[in-house]
């Protein structure tokens, strides 16, 4: 609802489940007495979408390691099924480094593809641990910085309009990772 909300028409947006308490999906759906989403749905459903989309993101709730169902099914099993590479949305500040890392670790060892990382939410006064992890990012995940996200973004009556500015050129933006990290912490 949020996507099409912030993008408009064009958006095929397409749930597979929705649970009535905020947890990791395998214990909301047992909680709730519902089905649990399997990787090989997710897959599936990714793969009917791109018979007929240009672009087509897969977001998982929880993390890339949290179960989704009783055996144990992740999104790194969805995203394998799938052969996708993998965009790792990192907080910005305090802790984010190691869970970067162990993300991008955890991908590599699963024969997935990080394609990098974006913060998903930039303060708008970032402390010095969120100005210093843009300089470590790509060191610690082995790849490249591909975003910065404005917190608040999606407040924003602006947003379709700006999201190009706050994403690298291969998300299909304009946002400079090097000319971002200078400014937010000069050395």
């Amino acid at each position: 609802d949020e996507v099409t909300r912030l993008v408009g028409g064009g958006v095929t947006a397409v749930e597979l489940a929705r649970y009535p308490e905020p947890l990791a999906p395998a214990t909301a759906a047992l909680r709730a007495g519902l089905p649990p989403v399997r990787p090989h749905e997710v897959a599936e459903a990714a793969a009917k979408l791109a018979t007929d989309h240009d672009l087509v993101l897969v977001e998982g709730a929880g993390g890339l390691l949290v179960r989704f169902d009783a055996d144990g099914g992740t999104l790194a099993d969805a995203a394998r099924q799938l052969g996708a590479p993998v965009l790792v949305v990192a907080a910005a500040g305090l802790g984010t480094l190691n869970s970067t890392a162990l993300t991008t670790e955890a991908l590599r060892a699963r024969d997935l593809t990080p394609l990098g990382v974006v913060v998903g939410s930039w303060p708008e006064h970032p402390d010095l641990a969120a100005r210093c992890n843009l300089a470590d990012f790509p060191e610690v995940s082995g790849t490249k910085l591909l975003g910065a996200i404005p917190e608040g973004a999606g407040a924003r009556p602006d947003f379709l309009e700006s999201a190009p500015s706050w994403l690298a050129p291969e998300l299909a933006g304009t946002w400079d990772a090097a000319a971002f990290t200078a400014s937010a912490y000069p050395r």
